[in-house]
Parts: structure tokens; sequence; C-alpha cells
């Protein structure tokens, strides 16, 4: 099954323990909600959030939203239990699972057999569940090419900088930033790994949590860098981080007109009425293929969130 793209600036993540936030999560404006049964729940509290989780998505507004779950991960022992209660009781009313540390192929493959199972027995759509894998340590860093080509099923790629600090045994308690903000970022190139292999295998990258969640300036300055990695949005941990994820994370107009104004003058420059030509200038700028391929990038990301142009293309008049 062809994958749908899901806009994802903004991945907020809720707690399967509060039935106030879960229902909080519904009237925000983030583009994925993703409940949680992983970190941020007790163990003893784990099959109480399953239910919560569940009747969240059965009863829940979600409209306009990426529906997500992340379980716990493939080797603890609540992991089967959380894909067989949530895909069995809620499946249709769910988008994805997050399956969190993955650490090698076998843990992609197993939750990919599973969903496969539990469609064919409850009749939902083959392949309709998609997987979003979390890469949190050194084993899944180095797998990543694989682990993004493991079964059609993958929509994301995302980063998860705390256990992944952990595992690195980095100087730092404050996770997603903060403690490394001086000289170069040792996660620049995990940042460039991820966001590779996404667009290799096609799919989207997500950049991990921000625990200072009153610092919107730091959060900010941390979407763009992972922006400028070409990644497609970052996890929301407060309310409050919503309108930078999602601004960040959006062509900015000026940006939009720009490539949708250089797709047209190369479709017309390299055209007969254009003069069939392949690099022309444009304003101040000389424009190629190459240009038209990095205009082509930014014009997509505006058009799948329905931005809408403020300037058009007008074809020089013929000379006399």
């Amino acid at each position: 099954m062809p994958r749908p793209y899901r806009p994802r600036r903004s991945c907020l993540a809720v707690p399967g323990s509060s039935e106030k936030m879960l229902k909080k999560a519904q009237t925000l404006q983030a583009d994925q909600v993703f409940l949680d049964l992983e970190d941020s729940v007790a163990p003893t509290a784990k099959p109480g959030s399953r239910a919560n989780i569940i009747a969240a998505l059965r009863d829940g507004v979600w409209t306009g939203k990426t529906r997500a779950v992340r379980i716990n991960d493939a080797d603890t022992r609540w992991a089967y239990d959380d894909v067989i209660s949530v895909v069995t009781h809620a499946g249709e009313h769910l988008d994805c699972i997050m399956l969190p540390k993955v650490e090698k192929i076998a843990h992609i493959l197993w939750l990919d057999v599973l969903l496969n199972q539990l469609e064919m027995s409850l009749g939902l759509p083959q392949g309709g569940i998609g997987i979003e894998a979390q890469i949190e340590g050194p084993g899944g860093l180095s797998d990543i090419d694989a682990i993004a080509a493991a079964t059609p099923r993958l929509e994301t790629i995302i980063f998860g900088p705390g256990d992944f600090g952990a595992a690195m045994h980095m100087p730092q308690l404050t996770i997603g930033g903060g403690d490394l903000d001086h000289g170069p970022n040792p996660f620049d190139h995990v940042l460039m790994d991820i966001a590779v292999a996404a667009r290799k295998h096609g799919v989207q990258a997500i950049d991990g949590p921000f625990a200072k969640i009153h610092d919107l300036d730091g959060y900010r300055s941390y979407c763009e860098r992972a922006a400028a990695y070409g990644f497609d949005g970052k996890w929301v941990l407060h309310p409050g981080q919503i309108g930078v994820a999602n601004a960040v994370f959006s062509p900015p107009q000026e940006s939009y007109d720009k490539a949708e104004l250089i797709l047209d003058a190369y479709a017309y420059y390299t055209s007969d009425a254009g003069g069939s030509v392949g690099a022309v200038m444009l304003g101040d700028e000389m424009i190629d293929e190459a240009s038209a391929k990095i205009a082509r990038s930014m014009a997509v990301r505006g058009r799948r969130l329905a931005m809408k142009r403020t300037s058009v293309f007008s074809p020089p008049a013929p000379s006399v």
C-alpha cells in the first residue's frame, strides 16, 4: 500500500496515563499527536494507559491530526500486549505505531509481521497502519539504512537524543539540548545520517524532544537546526512549542513564492517559446536544472500545506 503523506511539523507527545491531556490534545493545532505508552508512563500505569488510549482513539475528535501510539520497545514485556490491545480495539482509528529504541532491523520486522497478522485477522486494510522508527542508540544508527528500507510501512525515522546521549556516555543531563550548546554539536552527524537515510528511502525525518519547555528561543534554534538538515518536523512536549514548530517547518511565504517563480520561469525558458535554453538569468540570479530541483522541493512543501502564491511569473514581452 503506498504510504499517504502526513504533515508532521509538530509531533505532540501525550502521556497515555493522563485522561486530561488526552482530551486537551484533541483541541491543539499539532500536525501529529502520539499517545504514549513508553517513557512518560510508569510501569504500573501501563495497562490502564492502554485502556485510556483506546478510549481516546475511539471516542475522541482528532480531525486533521495524524494519530500515532508509541508502544514500549520490542525487547520489553509490554510491547506485544501494547500492539495487540491497541490495534484490536482501535486499529481503525489509528494511523501509525511508533516503535522506540530500534537497535536492529529485527525490531522493525517483528512489528511489521505482527501488524500484518492483526490486519488480516481483524479485516483491516492490509498495510494500512504505518510504522515510525525511533533511533536512540548506536545499533540503530549503524543499521539506519537497513531499518529505513525494512518495510513499506515505514513513514518516519525519529531521532531520540535522550537515550542516544545516554548510550554514548555523552556529558548531558538535559534532553534535546542545553548541555551541548558550546562548540560543535556532537549530534550533527546523527541528524545528517538520519536525513540521508530518510531521503534515500522516501520517508520523513523527525527530530526528538527539547526538554526546556519554557525556553522557546532555545526550542526555535533546535527546530531551525533540524530544518537546516532537511528534517520535516520536531517533537512537542508543551502546547507552547507547537506554533514554533509549525512556523519553522513551513516554508516562508517569500521562499514559497520564489520557488514557484523559479519553476514557472525554468519551464518557460526551456520551452520552444522561451528559446529552449538550459540556463538563464532570473533577476540577478542564474537558474538552471539544479535550481529547478531545489525549487521543486520547496514548492512541494508549500503545496502540501495548501499555501497560496502571492506572485506570478510573466514571460518577457516579445522583441519587435
